[in-house]
């Protein structure tokens, strides 16, 4: 309880603002690809792994069958700092942040993709982020409505501002930036 009533003070305090990277465009576009965003003129390449979450999945292995068509196996340990964000479902798309060890594949972090898809909502915004990177706003008078979504090295790009994923769940969406923690609920 106190940390929802945290969570929320802080929600308040910070005035539901999001601030984030200033992206700008390449001289020539087709120097940037799918996997690059440019930054105030850094390039981030974005070393996320995509895929389906296979039926080898196990309670500390993830069979990962790539966009690729490659089938990748990568081990993690909840307790020691992997985090599993949205659950891990056979047959969801699954983004992976992960490492290459002495054992092989190490995961660090997943984002169940399929949990993110779907309507949010908040005292301020209201809106729907869909399969192909786009997001609909439910909210005529919204100043600066989300229209666009990515996933990048592990973080959520909302149009231009940058957030990291605290916490994903079936109901419960809890993003953060250096403004605050932001708080939605699924609407159904």
């Amino acid at each position: 309880m106190k940390k929802l009533v945290y969570v929320f003070s802080v929600i308040i305090t910070a005035g539901l603002l999001a601030v984030g990277c200033r992206q700008t465009q390449p001289a020539d576009a087709s120097q940037a690809d799918s996997d690059t965003v440019i930054f105030d003129e850094t390039v981030e390449v974005d070393s996320t792994v995509y895929g389906v979450c296979g039926e080898g999945t196990a309670m500390h292995t993830l069979e990962l069958v790539t966009d690729g068509g490659d089938t990748l196996y990568y081990t993690y340990q909840v307790e020691e700092d992997a985090a599993v964000l949205g659950g891990l479902m056979v047959g969801d798309r699954i983004a992976v942040m992960g490492t290459e060890g002495e054992q092989g594949l190490v995961g660090k972090k997943f984002i169940n993709l399929t949990t993110l898809l779907g309507k949010w909502t908040s005292l301020d915004k209201n809106f729907e982020i869909v399969e192909g990177g786009m997001v609909s706003s439910n909210v005529e008078a919204e100043s600066n409505p989300w229209v666009s979504w990515k996933i990048l090295n592990g973080h959520l790009l909302l149009n231009t501002d940058t957030f990291d994923i605290v916490e994903l769940g079936a109901d419960s969406l809890y993003i953060e930036n250096k403004t605050g923690i932001y708080v939605y609920k699924r609407a159904l």
